[in-house]
């Protein structure tokens, strides 16, 4: 008979614990695209006005065709979709000629709020798009996807239009990694996996049923909307999570499986300006005090040795939207 393992060896292979509200939530608040029909939607739309948001920002290749799809189908066709929105952040290729060829309405985001200087990052633009809009629901969509269809919207939009306890919904996806020579059918989500995952495990748990916490596509009431902060750049999508979560509870949110997500893959160096901005959104969320500015040091190689870059990474808040004179802009 072999000894008994050590203490120290039975503590580490202990197991870690798994909080069972999110895996009861994850089943019961998970559905999938094909779960919600234009037909379905239609007939519990009512009266719900439905804004549709695409944050832009040098997509010429790409946001032309999500705008055409969104117009034909779910405006001019069918009615479900009553605004469709470009917000662009300060494009320097065709991007707003494009989007607007295709139907969209084009704002830029120096045009919206105007007393207020733009800073940048993405969740400048989402905050700002919503003194750009009228929606009851707004929905967000990143104008950068290969392989976008009309149940991106559809399948966001379902939980809010036929349940007045959803509040906020999240799209779930398979996200492929694009390499040189081929394309993994996943991998893609790397500072997911490697940040985001992490973060709500050890100080969120009940959030862990969400697959995408960081993902570009999601839909909310306005109401609450309203009354959250946004991180103004990549850390936007975490602290939105954690914030509804601390809002309006876990019972109020649900996600929704979108089959596979494709767009551009960033390199290891934007990742990592990425995942410092969204470890600045959780540590103010914990009440923790982050050193500001936040200063990010990368390496290049350059010949024999390495060039080193420093970049001031302070992830910038804006406060609740209902709080700022001016808005709203657009009349309900």
């Amino acid at each position: 008979m072999s000894a008994p393992p050590a203490e120290a060896d039975v503590a580490c292979a202990s197991v870690a614990y798994v909080d069972p509200r999110a895996h009861r939530w994850f089943s019961q608040r998970t559905s999938r695209a094909a779960d919600w029909p234009v037909d379905r939607l239609l007939a519990a739309k009512g009266d719900t006005r439905v804004s549709v948001v695409l944050p832009a920002l040098d997509e010429q290749a790409t946001v032309g065709r999500i705008v055409q799809v969104i117009r034909r189908e779910l405006v001019d066709r069918r009615g479900l979709v009553d605004e469709l929105v470009v917000v662009d952040s300060g494009s320097t290729d065709d991007t707003i000629a494009v989007a607007r060829n295709a139907g969209a309405d084009v704002v830029r985001r120096e045009d919206v709020l105007t007393d207020l200087p733009p800073r940048p990052g993405k969740g400048e633009v989402l905050w700002r798009s919503l003194a750009a809009t009228t929606g009851d629901v707004v929905a967000f969509v990143d104008s950068d996807l290969s392989d976008f269809t009309s149940s991106f919207v559809t399948g966001l939009l379902g939980p809010l239009l036929t349940d007045p306890a959803v509040h906020f919904v999240k799209a779930t996806y398979d996200r492929p990694l694009n390499r040189p020579d081929d394309v993994q059918p996943a991998g893609g989500g790397r500072v997911t996996e490697l940040v985001a995952r992490p973060l709500l495990a050890l100080h969120w748990p009940e959030l862990t049923g969400f697959v995408q916490p960081l993902g570009g596509e999601y839909a909310a009431r306005r109401a609450l909307l309203e009354r959250l902060p946004f991180a103004c750049g990549y850390g936007v999508e975490f602290g939105l999570l954690v914030d509804t979560y601390r809002s309006v509870g876990l019972d109020a949110m649900a996600q929704v499986d979108l089959s596979r997500r494709k767009h551009r893959n960033s390199d290891l160096h934007k990742l990592g300006r990425m995942a410092i901005e969204i470890l600045q959104v959780a540590e103010a969320r914990l009440g923790r005090p982050v050193r500001s500015p936040a200063e990010l040091t990368q390496f290049v190689r350059a010949g024999g040795g390495y060039d080193v870059v420093d970049t001031d990474m302070t992830e910038l808040e804006r406060p609740p939207i209902i709080d700022v004179k001016g808005y709203p802009l657009r009349p309900r």
